[in-house]
């Protein structure tokens, strides 16, 4: 923001109104031949060059533009930016989101599963800007979509790039836990949490969900499980990335409630159950208010000073203005 280190000569510019007035509007100001046209009976004066006029507008303008901006330099003007320093490291988070073609499901109005969870995934980090966050994503494969990272912007535009089923049509849970795990393993935070978000049973992959539930609690890492959609009859609608076919029907949606508590309790953390977009908003806040931690913040004040800046422009004004009235116009005072 702008601020001015000495304002008391802002006063200066109470001046600058009545000088204008007086220099250019006043009625009795000198160089004025008051001349009498009231017996004139030919054809009525017509202005003079609007070219010329505009210049000594321009002129004018440019000298009490000058006059103005000399003030403002003698009150100092500055930027002040102020910046946020953390002294404590926060929360490394890393969602694992499940990209399986149940997750097309259109059960989650407007849209479909998971673009409803990625929706919440934006708003949770958006709110998080002292949190390191990641994404890990799988179906048939797992991989590390994003690693964890304070640059929001950068996330939130590689998670919109992010589609269903890129890595195969099956259910990899295991797969995408280790792999978060592994990622999390070298972090120095204190809190180390995944999220994980699915609408399937485990189907694929090398590794079982409780070898990598084991795994991440012998890290030290929490593990949040979110079991997401309706159980039941379901409509559904995706495109085959193989085949470019849209494809729709009807699916017979349900998941393995139990392992996503087993894996919740193996590591510490926590199971939920979202079955529409207003549950798993409130799920995604509850998690936000349970993973915090105590922060220690330096505001950093950097200043910097433009009144040479202003100087120099001022200055350059009224030059112009001076060019412009004893060269081209040719006044003698």
């Amino acid at each position: 923001m702008w601020i001015f280190e000495k304002p008391p000569y802002l006063f200066l510019l109470a001046v600058i109104i009545p000088l204008i007035y007086f220099c250019h509007f006043y009625k009795g100001r000198g160089g004025l031949i008051p001349a009498s046209t009231s017996l004139w009976q030919s054809s009525k004066f017509k202005s003079g060059n609007s070219g010329l006029k505009f210049l000594i507008f321009i002129s004018n303008l440019s000298f009490w533009g000058g006059a103005v901006l000399l003030i403002l330099a003698l009150a100092a003007p500055s930027f002040v930016e102020k910046e946020k320093i953390y002294l404590s490291r926060g929360v490394d988070v890393i969602f694992v989101l499940d990209e399986s073609p149940s997750m097309a499901a259109l059960d989650f109005s407007p849209t479909n599963r998971f673009e409803a969870a990625k929706e919440q995934i934006r708003k949770f980090v958006t709110a998080r800007e002292h949190d390191p966050v990641g994404l890990v994503t799988f179906s048939e494969q797992a991989a590390l979509r994003i690693p964890p990272t304070l640059d929001t912007a950068a996330f939130l535009e590689k998670l919109d790039d992010i589609e269903l089923m890129e890595l195969g049509n099956g259910t990899a849970i295991g797969m995408g836990l280790a792999i978060a795990s592994l990622h999390l393993q070298d972090s120095t935070a204190s809190e180390k949490v995944i999220i994980l978000i699915t609408d399937g049973e485990n189907n694929a992959g090398e590794i079982v969900p409780m070898s990598a539930a084991e795994l991440a609690s012998e890290m030290g890492i929490r593990v949040y499980t979110i079991g997401i959609g309706t159980k039941g009859e379901v409509p559904i609608e995706y495109t085959d990335r193989e085949t470019g076919k849209v494809i729709t029907g009807r699916y017979q949606s349900d998941f393995d409630d139990s392992l996503l508590v087993d894996i919740a309790n193996k590591a510490e953390g926590r199971y939920f159950y979202a079955s529409s977009v207003s549950s798993l908003d409130s799920i995604m806040s509850a998690i936000d208010s349970i993973e915090t931690t105590e922060k220690r913040i330096k505001i950093k004040t950097n200043s910097r000073q433009y009144y040479r800046e202003f100087i120099i422009i001022g200055a350059l004004l009224i030059l112009f203005d001076f060019f412009l009235k004893k060269v081209l116009f040719r006044e003698v005072l």
